[in-house]
């Protein structure tokens, strides 16, 4: 485990530094122990000798001095300690995901994430130094005494050596346990957690429904299973700690019976009998220790495996000698296929081949699951094709600098997210240094204005959380403002229209178009709103990873195939929208 931990650190120089510490402590205290033994035989003589005792005790004087100085030190030396491990693995985790495939974040890993940074850096940084340094004195103080105990009786030390071959395979049990019961309490704490979220979360529907005070069966389910898990740990830990206490007891049990015996018979004088039963002692209680500790140092293997998981995760390959700016906005697929499940598994994409040439505005249509995000997400790199070759600028993408590669792509996602900020900063995340000018430039040109002059604050209006306090398609603009904004030669929008209403539709779809009108600029759109549809020169469309149809919008709408058949759909679903708004009163 001090090796796991050691390796995960970026600089592990003050977990050494720390470790030394607290091993001195330990064998400081283990030696002090020992200069108990002259002290005792010279003051419990019949004629006690103070002259002999005199040294000793000097000696241990000056060792309690430096053992209260060290200890002294090692109180702030530990908290600080604790606060720097966790805040350099929490730089360690980040600078780490910041290389990683954009395709990683999906909602499991973002959760993993997630945990590890708030939970498991800060545990093992406490745990490091709370749990660690107790570990290492319960390890090193009853080794000390026995070097010591050698020296004065080594029949006895032979006793204290022969409780380790019985405590060794109990405290490795108890360990192997306690592991496995903390491992299936965290995944039933997770699943609490994630339950407890989706409780916050769903408050109207679950109020609405009459269930606003219990909840939903998953999260009644949930914590039904936590107690479970907590009974059914706690019995299958007691055993082997118990076992492991009945060893330390019966260990003391031998010394003390021995000593009684070897005292009886005149081997031992009683200076000597209680030297050796004080270091009989102390040999022995931090070994009782270990066993409350054992699950701390459990809790923390398993939150650095938690971390060393994360940190083991491949980030994006570099070339060595990358391309670091984008050529003609140009993007082309040649014979690509993905797959999301690996080698064996069902296609996203089969084939797929195309050019958008410099300039152009394409949409991508096509029934769901046909592969039109995977097209965007190729293009960004979220993922890397399996066959075949995705090229921007003429290049391969695997060839590019990931940061240089995505300084001149913007995407709009269909899920939104907005910082928990005003309007204004969440546009100049795009670009920080953007005049005031340029910001409403891009504003006018994605429909925003109007958006912000309905806004308490105006541009100074915090969004929420997520965009929380803005609708759908006040937060598409926003997004759409950004890639405006950014100046990006390619623009990659998925589903943008999607779900929202016509007035929306309409002012998203002017967005796109804005997008689109710059010569200078490569747009490509997941689309199937026909306002949408008229923003784009080009239509692709795919169908079970293939590209089964391209042309302009006129071409294919007198070609009478799939792409007729959608947007005759699109065009009436549309219709009969607007015709039953106009029917409400």
């Amino acid at each position: 485990m001090i090796r796991r931990l050691y390796t995960l650190l970026p600089r592990p120089g003050l977990l050494l530094r720390l470790g030394a510490l607290q091993a001195a402590l330990a064998v400081l205290q283990g030696l002090l122990l020992g200069v108990l033994v002259p002290v005792l035989d010279a003051l419990l003589r019949p004629e006690p000798d103070f002259g002999a005792a005199g040294p000793w005790l000097v000696i241990g004087g000056l060792g309690t001095v430096l053992y209260g100085v060290l200890a002294v030190l090692a109180t702030p030396v530990g908290f600080a300690a604790s606060m720097e491990l966790g805040a350099r693995l929490r730089h360690h985790l980040i600078r780490h995901v910041t290389t990683l495939p954009l395709g990683w974040f999906t909602a499991r890993n973002r959760a993993r994430l997630a945990r590890a940074v708030t939970s498991d850096a800060g545990a093992i940084g406490q745990l490091a130094v709370t749990t660690g340094g107790p570990a290492i004195t319960a390890t090193l103080v009853p080794a000390t005494v026995i070097a010591i105990t050698f020296a004065v009786d080594p029949t006895t030390a032979l006793l204290f050596l022969a409780v380790v071959p019985f405590a060794w395979p109990a405290i490795r049990r108890a360990g192997r346990v306690n592991a496995e019961v903390e491992t299936e309490l965290e995944e039933a704490a997770a699943g609490i957690a994630g339950r407890a979220v989706e409780f916050g979360q769903a408050q109207p529907v679950l109020r609405a429904a009459g269930q606003g005070g219990t909840g939903t069966a998953r999260m009644r389910d949930a914590l039904l299973a936590h107690r479970r898990v907590y009974r059914r740990g706690l019995r299958r830990a007691l055993v082997p700690d118990l076992t492991f206490t009945a060893v330390v007891m019966a260990g003391f049990v031998a010394v003390l019976i021995v000593t009684a015996l070897r005292l009886t018979s005149g081997e031992l004088a009683v200076a000597e009998a209680v030297a050796l039963l004080v270091l009989a002692v102390r040999f022995l209680e931090p070994l009782a220790t270990l066993v409350e500790l054992i699950g701390a140092l459990r809790a923390m293997d398993n939150a650095v495996g938690r971390v060393r998981a994360l940190l083991s995760v491949p980030p994006l390959p570099v070339p060595p000698d990358p391309v670091t700016a984008v050529g003609v906005p140009e993007v082309a697929f040649a014979s690509v296929g993905y797959a999301y499940g690996g080698p064996g598994s069902a296609p996203a994409l089969d084939g797929v081949s195309f050019t958008c040439p410099p300039g152009s505005s394409t949409a991508l249509v096509g029934p769901s699951g046909a592969g039109k995000s995977t097209v965007v997400r190729l293009i960004a790199r979220f993922f890397d094709a399996d066959t075949g070759s995705v090229r921007v600028g003429g290049r391969d993408v695997r060839d590019h600098d990931p940061a240089a590669l995505l300084a001149d792509i913007a995407v709009v996602l269909q899920d939104v997210y907005l910082f928990d900020d005003t309007v204004e900063e969440n546009l100049r995340i795009a670009r920080p240094d953007a005049t005031r000018a340029e910001l409403l430039a891009a504003a006018d040109a994605a429909r925003l204005t109007e958006v912000v002059a309905r806004l308490p604050d105006g541009w100074d209006t915090r969004v929420g959380e997520g965009g929380a306090r803005l609708s759908g398609g006040e937060r598409q603009r926003v997004s759409i403002a950004r890639a405006l904004l950014k100046r990006s030669r390619i623009v990659l929008v998925d589903e943008a229209a999607s779900a929202l209403d016509p007035e929306n539709e309409r002012a998203v779809a002017d967005a796109i178009a804005a997008l689109a009108r710059d010569p200078e600029r490569t747009v490509l759109v997941i689309a199937h709103a026909p306002a949408t549809l008229a923003a784009c020169d080009r239509v692709l469309v795919l169908d079970a990873g293939r590209v089964v149809e391209a042309g302009t919008p006129d071409e294919l709408r007198a070609a009478g195939g799939f792409f007729a058949r959608l947007d005759a759909r699109q065009r009436e679903a549309r219709a009969w929208r607007l015709a039953a708004r106009a029917r409400q009163p």
